[in-house]
């Protein structure tokens, strides 16, 4: 399925910027399903430098710095891509590694896969493993459980037993307070499902990017209308990192557009830096399309 993705981020300032510096993950990678044709950067006002790169975990980066004064920041991305459908709904139901052994082959660290994979077992900057997180999730991954079954039945719990809630959280709530609330965005789901499978041992990646989202029968889909995602993914060494999505009750498939993937939110978010003035208040304006070509 090929697309084509605009991403236009807009802060607007109460006084002048008179310098800043960023970093902007808004450019979709290159996957296994996932192929990016093209992306064009346009920037306003004009940076004085500007340069494209790759970070730690391989995600693509967008660097620049404006040295004039501007009380108005534009960044607009356009990407076209291919995404093929994934594999890994239809292993569900056969796939047959259990939570033990998978835990016990992360442990051990038998393969170069394992021994990667393995850093995803870790705390993160906010993500860290619990006795309430582990308590959880505790019989979803008992030890004879298929694996791939019990991420299943936990992408399934978060999406019944939680509300989605704009106004509840923010960048910064800890996974033990977004599971004492129940409510939350898709961020805030990934990154609880994660602190729940580090928390039993297993590895988990937060994955950061886009899902087509149709409108309702009869009814043009509108401009702007789609939004940043989240998700998580799940090491299971012969199938590689499977994707879930607790927001959706899903398996991420030909819909789900990769940006890239960190241990949490802030490994990958999608713009962040430093600005000098600019007042005291500032207000931010995204606009996401996500359109099949």
């Amino acid at each position: 399925m090929k697309f084509k993705i605009q991403h236009t981020t807009t802060y607007s300032y109460s006084a002048p910027v008179m310098l800043c510096y960023n970093m902007a993950h808004l450019v979709p990678r290159e996957t296994e399903n996932q192929r990016c044709f093209s992306s064009l950067i346009s920037v306003s006002p004009e940076p004085v430098y500007q340069n494209e790169g790759e970070d730690y975990f391989g995600n693509r980066t967008f660097y620049f710095s404006i040295q004039s004064p501007h009380k108005v920041l534009t960044i607009d991305v356009v990407s076209y891509l291919d995404v093929q459908p994934t594999p890994w709904a239809a292993q569900i139901d056969t796939h047959t590694l259990t939570c033990g052994e998978l835990r016990q082959m992360l442990k051990e660290g038998t393969t170069e896969e394992a021994r990667m994979a393995s850093e995803y077992c870790l705390d993160s900057l906010q993500i860290k493993r619990s006795p309430k997180l582990a308590a959880f999730v505790q019989e979803l991954f008992s030890d004879e459980k298929p694996v791939l079954k019990a991420a299943m039945t936990l992408t399934s719990k978060i999406f019944k037993e939680f509300t989605f809630d704009p106004t509840a959280t923010d960048v910064t709530t800890p996974p033990e307070e977004v599971l004492e609330q129940k409510r939350g965005v898709c961020q805030d789901y990934a990154q609880l499902a994660i602190g729940c499978l580090r928390s039993v041992g297993l590895a988990a990646r937060y994955m950061s990017g886009y899902i087509e989202t149709l409108p309702p029968p009869g009814q043009e889909k509108l401009v702007g209308a789609d939004a940043s995602h989240a998700w998580f993914s799940l090491f299971v060494p012969d199938l590689g990192w499977v994707e879930f999505d607790p927001t959706n009750n899903l398996i991420a498939s030909d819909q789900h557009i990769v940006t890239g993937w960190g241990r949490d939110y802030a490994d990958i978010t999608p713009l962040q830096g430093v600005v000098f003035e600019g007042g005291d208040t500032h207000s931010l304006s995204v606009s996401v399309d996500v359109a099949r070509i």
